[in-house]
């Protein structure tokens, strides 16, 4: 099984997958035995202006899911970007990105 994959179109990241069954650095994705809509789902988008967003999304006061941080946290490779954990009024989880290599 694998844990983690990527969906990339010319470089360029589509989706993400995570296994229910993994506990990954930013904990697990959801709980198989809580499924209401949106669990385990993460809607993940990469944005060039990562700032704007943040900025944006604090003035929307959107329900914070994880603040600001690093991915990996620590160390190299991964891909060593931004990220912001946001939820929807739908009750999913909403990732915004910065482009892979720029949280150097």
């Amino acid at each position: 099984m694998a844990e983690y994959e990527r969906l990339e179109h010319n470089g360029v990241l589509i989706m993400q997958l995570h296994s229910f069954e993994v506990d990954h650095h930013h904990g697990p994705i959801g709980d198989p035995r809580d499924k209401p809509y949106g669990n385990g789902v993460l809607l993940w988008f990469e944005v060039d202006d990562f700032d704007d967003a943040l900025a944006h999304s604090v003035e929307m006061k959107a329900e914070v899911v994880m603040p600001c941080h690093r991915n990996p946290p620590e160390g190299d490779g991964g891909p060593n970007h931004w990220e912001l954990w946001l939820r929807d009024p739908d009750g999913y989880t909403v990732v915004i990105a910065s482009p892979d290599g720029t949280a150097s």
